[in-house]
């Protein structure tokens, strides 16, 4: 299994010792998504700052695939969704018989928040307030709907009791600005495109959650967590919003150079200046989220990253 990529100038062979560069590839998304730019940032940290590595990001499929080119060597760093890495790393869900045991963070780097949209002026309130309500849940079989669900399924809120609308980001804001719909989810980096450019037209409000709705959250899909949408995020937004979050993980193999990882990692944390001026969700690239939130074991390399940082590592981020 191929771990890294090399390239060798085939004039050192013969005329001087081998001299070997570090090539990474950073498995991404679409380009129209957050992982790409974030990936592309990354990837000019690592040959700014890293001295004999160079690195591209890829465009890709996202989560699940990501975690497939991992593990076979086709890719050396990936972004993925809590969820998806951790059912590949424990041979859950879609990774049922299938486990990728090689699958360790460098970090958890930003989360996608669970975002409740509805126009200022309408009763929603509340989760319960959806009851007899045109919602959108997101599109088919996407993130979106996934969490979403997920949130309203642990507190007791079935498709039935409202009217679904399986839209996508652009069609959501669109039927919540002529009323076509009441309330839309999203599930995505915050800010996001679309709510920004809804709340320049139409007055919004975020929906919060209680912390009883959001432990049951919680104990129903452990890699969610809480997260507070600041105040100013949007447009009218005066104050700051309770949600839940499922954050974005960093993923490698286990197999990746000790140094390289630590190198990696490090950077990650030191220039994250440079990555918010890339991708604002960078914001949230921290030391302190990244250990609360990552559900897997951290590569050696960026353990020891931590450890000299001084941040409290579970037990559960510890390679056996």
């Amino acid at each position: 299994m191929r771990a890294l990529k090399y390239a060798v100038a085939a004039s050192l062979l013969v005329t001087a010792p081998m001299s070997v560069a570090q090539q990474l590839s950073i498995a991404t998304g679409g380009t129209g998504g957050t992982y790409y730019p974030y990936g592309g940032g990354l990837a000019e940290l690592i040959n700014n700052h890293i001295e004999g590595a160079s690195a591209v990001a890829e465009v890709t499929g996202a989560s699940v695939e990501n975690m497939g080119l991992v593990w076979r060597g086709d890719s050396d760093v990936a972004l993925a969704l809590a969820d998806t890495v951790f059912q590949a790393y424990s041979g859950t869900g879609d990774f049922e018989g299938r486990q990728l045991e090689n699958i360790r963070a460098l970090a958890s780097i930003y989360p996608n928040a669970v975002q409740l949209v509805t126009l200022a002026d309408s009763d929603v309130h509340t989760l319960a307030d959806l009851e007899g309500k045109r919602v959108s849940v997101g599109a088919p079989g996407s993130g979106t709907e996934l969490n979403a669900r997920a949130l309203l399924e642990a507190n007791g809120i079935s498709y039935d009791d409202f009217t679904p609308q399986r839209l996508n980001f652009n069609e959501t804001a669109d039927a919540i600005r002529d009323g076509d719909i009441d309330a839309g989810f999203w599930s995505v980096g915050p800010p996001t495109s679309s709510i920004l450019n809804l709340a320049t037209t139409r007055d919004i409000r975020l929906v919060g959650f209680s912390d009883e709705e959001i432990e049951n959250a919680r104990e129903a899909e452990p890699t969610f967590a809480a997260y507070e949408l600041r105040a100013g995020l949007y447009e009218g937004m005066d104050e700051a919003v309770q949600t839940i979050s499922i954050p974005n993980v960093l993923a490698v193999s286990s197999e990746l150079d000790d140094e390289m990882a630590y190198q990696i990692t490090k950077v990650l944390f030191e220039r994250t200046d440079e990555l918010i001026a890339v991708h604002p969700a960078a914001n949230d690239t921290t030391i302190e989220f990244s250990v609360n939130s990552t559900p897997i074991a951290f590569h050696p390399g960026a353990l020891r990253y931590y450890e000299e940082a001084g941040a409290e590592v579970a037990d559960h981020q510890r390679p056996e």
